[in-house]
């Protein structure tokens, strides 16, 4: 039986060994290693048969997700760059040690174009999609402020956290049964932004108001849209956008950064059947911060 824990002190705690790795980063030498749940997610068969869609499942929150998906009875297509391939074979192990099918697709959501074949090779796959988690994300700090965020920064910001997830959404929902659902993946930076992260801050409130307005649009068709406001989350994407990794997380009222293991049961009630009455709503998973 699983004893009650101090979750300011059931994972890892700064301060951590500086680390730092080119864009978008690998959970290899991560140190200490990411935790997805490979271990510890049991699952119960609350998504049994459903088809997923997890853009960014390559690593962080993505991985967790889609093995937690996979244990829950899941089958998973999942998107990552090509550059990842590697990180996307682990995830895909995952999926399928968990005796359901992992579909790998390369996919840069920042085109319309790709986002409308993801979409055909999903439906291909798995004839529908019962979720679509919009997951995948960009982020570069820029602790100088404004004036060093570039046109072509500020576009791929937007691109990739926006316009991917619009396209998506657009394009899967004739394909989303009655009982489906969309999960978005905001940020607590929607409400408390850091200075340095100006440009992903901005596109993390727009995935808030994006989840309340579609919920609204898509409630008489019976499918539910909410979303994940995660907290400081311990992903290769922090030694890849951030220059200070030693206390990344600190600031967190319980101390430390969550893992991405610690993510996924939300987006996992969030898909179930257990969340019939739940749309248009934020799921803040932040470590303790107060949000509105």
């Amino acid at each position: 039986m699983n004893q009650p824990q101090n979750p300011a002190h059931q994972h890892p705690r700064p301060e951590f060994p500086a680390q730092d790795q080119p864009h978008p980063g690998w959970t290899g030498p991560m140190d200490p290693p990411p935790d997805h749940g490979e271990q510890s997610y049991r699952g119960s068969g609350r998504l049994d048969g459903r088809k997923a869609v997890i853009t960014g499942g390559d690593s962080g929150i993505g991985r967790a997700v889609a093995l937690a998906f996979a244990r829950e009875g899941a089958d998973v297509l999942f998107t990552h760059l090509d550059e990842e391939k590697e990180e996307a074979r682990e995830t895909a192990r995952w999926v399928e040690d968990a005796g359901r099918r992992a579909v790998p697709v390369s996919c840069d959501i920042r085109e319309e174009a790709n986002c409308r074949s993801l979409v055909e090779r999903a439906v291909a796959e798995f004839g529908r999609i019962d979720v679509l988690v919009n997951n995948a994300a960009y982020q570069m700090s820029q602790p100088e402020g404004i004036e060093a965020i570039s046109t072509e920064q500020f576009d791929r910001v937007l691109r990739t956290n926006l316009y991917g997830m619009f396209w998506l959404s657009k394009f899967a929902l004739p394909h989303i049964p009655e009982g489906g659902s969309i999960i978005n993946s905001t940020s607590v930076q929607a409400y408390k932004p850091s200075p340095h992260l100006l440009d992903y801050a901005m596109t993390k409130g727009a995935i808030v108001t994006f989840t309340h307005g579609l919920a609204q649009m898509l409630a008489d068709r019976g499918v539910r849209v909410n979303a994940v406001a995660p907290g400081p989350v311990w992903t290769p994407l922090i030694p890849a956008t951030l220059p200070d990794t030693v206390e990344f997380g600190k600031q967190a009222p319980l101390g430390r950064p969550a893992q991405p293991a610690e993510m996924a049961p939300a987006y996992v009630f969030l898909a179930s059947p257990e969340a019939s009455f739940i749309t248009a709503e934020i799921v803040n998973a932040t470590g303790g911060t107060p949000l509105p």
